[in-house]
Parts: structure tokens; sequence; C-alpha cells
């Protein structure tokens, strides 16, 4: 039996589905409907006369024959996959999808500022974006690339840095200030309402400062705990506590007053943002744009 443009398109998207477990997060990941997916696999189980997947309502699991022909085609089709990207090179205009996972404060910090560059100069290019402070399998739910801090790029990823370190602060309203006075020194903090940040692991971050060679790291005490900048930054404008951020994320309220910093002197340096992706996959066209755009417009440059 030969082989078909339909088989071609089909096995891409078996091995979508192989990748997630799932129809739903493979046809995400693949920019088409659940309903489109299945019937594809279904066509095409009916073409070859075998099934290829087990489908109960909670997992989607390969059979045997399944189980083979993703042995059989998953290099290949990443070689075809490569191909494409390289033929994209010779285009006048770059196209294509791109999906990544970044952080929040990337969106506002790293990305605003680079967007509109971005859409003038590869108008055929789609990006895909998903922000989640939440730590995930960028692979393994379909990305291209993910967007965090240094720190926390996990080690079996290639990462490009994309910003200088961040100077991480913290700040209070004036409103807070004048009703509870400021702290002279980090252990002073376990005096104040501070507002918690959990991390994408679900742990609570320890606030860290340093000063002169001096290190700390504070377990802030206090009544709200939040997963997301803009939140931490709205309660502190609005006087429920002080706020530990990046300078940068707090510039605008620093320089107008609504927020003003305290211990300044004890500002702590963290990995600024990195881009990072598998090393065992072809690094779409639009993906390395938007890389080198980044670096060109540097819009977290001192």
């Amino acid at each position: 039996m030969q082989l078909s443009r339909a088989d071609l398109a089909d096995f891409a998207y078996f091995l979508a589905i192989s990748k997630h477990g799932s129809f739903r997060r493979a046809a995400t990941s693949i920019g088409v409907t659940t309903s489109a997916l299945s019937h594809a696999i279904m066509a095409l189980e009916g073409r070859r006369g075998v099934r290829l997947l087990n489908r109960t309502t909670r997992s989607v699991t390969l059979t045997a024959a399944g189980e083979e022909l993703r042995a059989a085609i998953e290099a290949p089709m990443q070689v075809i996959a490569a191909a494409g990207e390289t033929l994209d090179r010779y285009r006048d205009a770059p196209a294509g999808r791109v999906r990544i996972n970044v952080l929040e404060d990337a969106v506002e910090l790293l990305l605003k500022p680079v967007m509109p560059i971005f859409v003038d100069r590869y108008p055929e290019v789609a990006i895909d974006i998903s922000v989640s402070n939440r730590m995930i399998d960028v692979v393994g739910s379909g990305f291209d690339a993910g967007i965090r801090y240094g720190g926390t790029v996990p080690e079996d990823m290639i990462a490009q840095r994309l910003s200088p370190d961040l100077s991480w602060i913290a700040a209070a309203s004036p409103a807070y200030l004048s009703r509870f006075g400021a702290p002279t020194d980090p252990q002073d903090l376990q005096n104040h309402r501070c507002v918690g940040i959990r991390l994408g692991n679900d742990q609570v971050y320890q606030w860290e400062f340093e000063r002169g060679g001096s290190e700390c790291a504070i377990a802030t005490p206090g009544p709200l705990t939040v997963d997301a900048s803009h939140a931490a930054i709205a309660f502190g404008l609005c006087g429920a506590g002080i706020i530990y951020a990046t300078e940068a994320a707090l510039r605008p309220h620093l320089d107008s007053g609504a927020l003003q910093p305290i211990l300044k002197d004890w500002a702590s340096a963290g990995s600024g943002f990195h881009a990072y992706y598998s090393g065992r996959r072809h690094l779409p066209t639009g993906l390395r744009l938007l890389i080198d755009l980044i670096k060109e417009v540097q819009p977290l440059r001192s």
C-alpha cells in the first residue's frame, strides 16, 4: 500500500496524541479541534485496518501496533519538520507558528516593548503565547519554548539569556508607611504585614536580601499570599502590605510615588529572563527571530 498525503498529515496527528496522551491537549498543540483530530485518527485506522490507540474516558494509550508505528515514524517526521523550517529561511517573508509559555512578568517587561516591532517585521509569523507562573513541562505540553528567570530553567534544556540580571526590592505605599512605619532591617519585616509570593512549584518564597557581602532570606508574615505580580502590586498600591518584586516591574509606581522603596541598601540581584527549549528539536524559525529581536531591542538594558 502506497503512502498518501492523508497518511502523512494523520501521522503528524498521531504523534501529537502519542506525545500528549490526550486528544484535547494534542489538538491544542497543533491548532485543530478535538473533533477533527479524532476523525483523522479514525480515518487513518480505517485505511490501514488496524487500531492504533486504546481510548477510555480518562486516557489514551498506544496499542502494540501504535507503539511500533511511533518508533518507526517519529525520527523521520522530525527530519521532515526540520526540512520545512529550512525552506522557510528562503522565503521572502518568514512564516509559521510558534507556541511559547512565559512568566507574567516577562509579558510586561520583555515582550510588550518587542511585539509591536515583531508583528510589523514578520506579519506571517504567528506567536501563540500562554502566560503562566506555574512550572510546567513545556515540551510535554506542546510548547516550542518557555521564558523563565534563569535560576528556574530546567537543567536538561538549552537556555539563552534575554535580559541582564534584575534587582529585587521591597516597597510599600505611602499610606502603609504612614500607618506602620518603614522597616530599617530585613528582620524588621517580621513585625509588618507582607504580601507573600507563591512560586510556580507551590512553595512560598522567602524574600532575599543582600548588602556588603551579607545575605538573608526572610519568611515574611502576613494574611495575603499571591501567585501573580499584578496581584501583589495591586495590594501594595492599596496599602494592604509590603510587597517584593523586581525594580523593573515596580518602576512606574516608584516614579509616580504610588509606591516607595524600602530597605534600599538591601536590594538583591536575581537572574534575568532566559528563553529555553529542547535541544532534541529543531529550533522553529519564528522562535529564532523572536529571540534575536529581543536581544536587538534589549528592553531591560540598563
